[in-house]
């Protein structure tokens, strides 16, 4: 029966205890250990029930316990304390105050499909939402005038329970909002914030829910609203759910819903930035409200959004990425590209990088139509999506082509035990977590004695195998196992060995099961008498998955046997308090991702601020962060094209890592039983890499890199009224008359041999057409050349002075010195110029010797 009306009931909290409320609704709690220790003091057993909700527990403590912390002189000084510390965090001049001044609106609009910001609002999947939750905590830690937008989930991504056969199962159990540290939006009249999209056809209402992160707000639309259908109230019922319309409709709602709620809310964010290319639909919105608001022409409007967009792709290879069919296209953008005055083959073209492509609408195609900043999430991965998205810019070097990188940080308060940020406290201050990027701070590592950081660290391992448990049994209980399962679980690791984690999303490229691959090696590793290694595993499949669920299976069914039952655990339902407690007490992370398939990799960071060291394939972040002394690297870096000669090398490196290296080094105990030589490589791993991989340094490397000179450019734009309409005809003009740009001749003034330090002189004839030399950049591109006699890593030298030759050419000179010998090569290009691009190669055009 379904409910006539509803009403909202509130929690009764005693004025004197308001400011838990102040608190539980401000996710700022979730990075603060002591405030947690707050508020699992309300009621430990409700702590843990809830899901460590303090907006559920605070709506389901008995009054009496409540009157009883009134009177807790002690309960009410730690309050007091906390929320006087959160207002202060909340008001206190920060970085980006102190450089850039401060702004009554956010400037920076945040979209992304999943956020993981902590375990009590399930909205995440894996590595993209736990990232994009970094992000919003680090961009309130230093200030930045950002505004998140998501998708609030009523069922959030599945709950993951095993069989008995090991064979993962999923449940969907729904979110009471109402009992989240979430809050519904209202507008101008005190009514609910709502926007309306319209879906093939018909509309749909979008209500609008906000989560306080600090100093960030998220904005979150659902529409779960009583005014829709049953079948458009499950637009936003799942993560990642459905088949490819459910995706589109949850794309649409995030991107062009996302953007409508920043308008109803008159927030004018001057800079947006996709995670991921889910909701690349809200540059078309953006496009339509520039169009209506200022009148300006539709080539006008995109250029606007071009300059003020970023995309940043998460993705190594195309079949990760959303593509819709034409037919699909048609059916819910037929009447909103009308709206925008756009033919269909034009708009069509935006989802494709080739002319002769598919007639499909590729995703991160449209990001990259419609912005001129882009980027990967680690260097290698840089590499790699400027080799998969080249054929988009024909003719350019692969190095060139505009898709940089900025690799991927986590939030340290976010992942840090409490016991490590205690001694981190006493040894270097407070700026470990307010200026983790400093890396003078981390400098003092060396200042922390081996007695106390190890004995910190066994600690951690102690209360993760008894979490780890604890959590076994609940899930063996749950299951109906029998007294002696139970009996095994509670025996199941020890606290004083060598403890290996892995957790990681179960795709079958990440190899979960590379270690197994000669199961009697590993049993001898594992059952070693005098040096016992143990395995934490965790992880889930997506539903559809049933390769990653025959990993799951297989890793379950070896566990199970008797000789090691009681050194392998693989823990159900992996979710951040799960993630947390891993990368807080294991020993060693290690991570397996076939090369080059994993995009960045942020768990090995995590576990490295805890001083866990890291054993990873050279892929994603371990690529640029691995040197000796830090962890250790399997393999050397190889790229494989026969999969199963890469898993055979690639797990005998593994097992002799650990056989000759990993395990005797944790082993090697002086007179004292510290193992010296282990707690050196925590120490230089810690010290060398936790500046780096922290998102504050990643989220302030956006803002100085994408976001200020984003808002630089289009304010320049906005404010001198004549510069866009002026650039957007030199555009056509450029596009128009580049058929006629042509490179007639090269010489060089040396001889075919200099001596180093020698200058390289060289003139270049280019016909311009109707173009003049100020609306071009010629280059000279020279390298040392390869045994195929291929340029190599090339710089580029600017030919100018140019000189009128007739009939419409000209001719440009330069030189240039070469430091080194060898056998060198050059060749020269013509690019189109202007002060107001945002990088040459924004129209795709370059011209070499030979070809028109």
């Amino acid at each position: 029966m379904k409910a006539l009306k509803t009403i909202e009931v509130q929690p009764e909290i005693p004025e004197r205890l308001s400011g838990l409320l102040e608190l539980a609704y401000n996710l700022w709690w979730c990075w603060q250990p002591e405030v947690v220790q707050l508020l699992r003091r309300l009621d430990p057993d409700l702590w843990e029930s809830t899901g460590h909700n303090p907006v559920m527990i605070l709506g389901s403590i008995q009054q009496e316990r409540l009157q009883r912390l009134e009177k807790d002189a002690g309960f009410l000084a730690q309050l007091d304390r906390l929320v006087a510390g959160f207002r202060e965090y909340r008001t206190t001049e920060n970085w980006y105050t102190k450089t850039y001044g401060t702004f009554e609106h956010p400037r920076v609009a945040y979209f992304s499909a999943e956020f993981g910001l902590t375990e009590c609002l399930p909205i995440y999947s894996g590595g993209l939402g736990l990232l994009a939750g970094d992000h919003l905590k680090s961009a309130s830690d230093l200030g930045i005038p950002l505004v998140g937008i998501g998708l609030l989930y009523q069922k959030g991504y599945f709950r993951q329970y095993l069989n008995a056969d090991g064979w993962q199962q999923e449940t969907y159990p729904d979110n009471d909002f109402y009992n989240l540290p979430l809050r519904v939006v209202k507008g101008p009249h005190g009514l609910p914030m709502k926007v309306e999209v319209e879906l093939a056809g018909h509309v749909v209402v979008v209500q609008v829910w906000e989560v306080q992160v600090g100093r960030v707000r998220l904005l979150l639309l659902d529409t779960n609203a009583s005014e829709n259908s049953p079948a458009d109230r499950a637009i936003t019922a799942e993560l990642y759910g459905g088949d490819m319309g459910m995706r589109i409709r949850q794309e649409i709602v995030l991107g062009i819903g996302g953007a409508r709620v920043l308008d109803a809310m008159g927030w004018h964010c001057v800079a947006s930035h996709l995670n991921e290319g889910h909701s690349a639909f809200s540059t078309l919105e953006r496009t339509r409200v520039i169009l209506r608001d200022r009148g300006l022409p539709l080539e006008q409007a995109m250029e606007m959004v071009r300059k003020s967009t970023l995309f940043t792709t998460h993705t190594p290879v195309p079949a990760g990425i959303d593509e819709f069919p034409e037919t699909l296209m048609r059916e819910y953008f037929g009447s909103f590209v009308q709206s925008l005055g756009l033919p269909w083959g034009d708009f069509m073209a935006l989802g494709r990088l080739d002319k002769d492509g598919p007639p499909s609408f590729n995703m991160a195609c449209l990001a990259l139509n419609l912005s001129y900043r882009a980027n990967g999430v680690s260097q290698l991965h840089g590499e790699v999506s400027r080799l998969m998205w080249q054929y988009g810019w024909p003719d350019v070097p692969q190095e060139e082509v505009p898709i940089g990188s900025v690799t991927n940080g986590v939030h340290p308060s976010s992942w840090i035990s409490y016991e490590m940020s205690e001694l981190f406290d006493r040894y270097l201050g407070p700026g470990w977590s307010t200026q983790p990027a400093d890396q003078t701070i981390w400098e003092g590592i060396d200042g922390i004695p081996d007695e106390e950081l190890w004995r910190t660290h066994e600690r951690r391992r102690e209360r993760m195998v008894a979490f780890a448990r604890r959590r076994l049994i609940h899930h063996l209980n749950r299951r109906g196992a029998l007294e002696h399962e139970i009996q095994t679980a509670r025996e199941v690791l020890d606290p004083e060995s060598l403890t290996i984690g892995f957790a990681r999303r179960f795709a079958t490229y990440k190899r979960a099961t590379l270690l197994f691959r000669d199961g009697d090696r590993l049993k001898r590793i594992l059952t070693s008498h005098e040096h016992p290694v143990q395995l934490i595993i965790a992880g889930k499949a997506h539903p559809r998955d049933n390769e990653g669920k025959e990993l799951i299976k297989r890793i379950i069914h070896f566990s199970r046997q008797p000789e090691v039952r009681h050194h392998i655990v693989f823990l159900e339902d992996y979710d951040i308090a799960l993630a947390r407690s891993l990368v807080q007490g294991v020993d060693l992370w290690l991570n397996t991702p076939r090369r080059p398939m994993e995009a960045c990799g942020t768990s090995g960071m995590k576990a490295l601020l805890n001083g866990s060291l890291n054993a990873s394939i050279l892929d994603g972040w371990w690529a640029e962060a691995y040197l000796g002394g830090r962890g250790w690297a399997i393999g050397a870096g190889e790229d494989y094209t026969d999969y199963n000669l890469q898993d055979e090398v690639e797990s005998s490196a593994l097992y002799h890592l650990l056989e000759d290296e990993i395990v005797p080094l944790f082993y090697q105990r002086g007179n004292d039983g510290l193992p010296r030589g282990w707690i050196a490589k925590m120490k230089t791993s810690m010290r060398a890499l936790c500046p780096l991989f922290n998102s504050n340094r990643m989220v302030r490397e956006y803002t100085e890199r994408f976001y200020l000179p984003a808002m630089a450019e289009c304010q320049s734009l906005i404010q001198n009224g004549e510069a866009l309409p002026a650039y957007c005809r030199w555009k056509d003009m450029v596009r128009h008359s580049w058929k006629d740009v042509a490179i007639t001749n090269v010489e060089s003034l040396n001889h075919e041999r200099v001596t180093v330090g020698h200058p390289i002189v060289a003139r270049a004839t280019v016909a311009l057409g109707g173009l003049t030399p100020a609306d071009v950049q010629v280059q000279l591109y020279i390298g040392q050349t390869s045994a195929d006699g291929e340029i190599i890593d090339a710089q580029t030298i600017s030919l100018a002075d140019p000189q009128p030759a007739g009939e419409g050419r000209w001719v440009f000179s330069g030189s240039t010195t070469c430091r080194r010998s060898g056998r060198f090569g050059y060749s020269v290009r013509v690019l189109p110029y202007h002060p107001s691009m945002t990088h040459p190669l924004e129209l795709r055009l370059i011209r070499w010797p030979g070809k028109n």
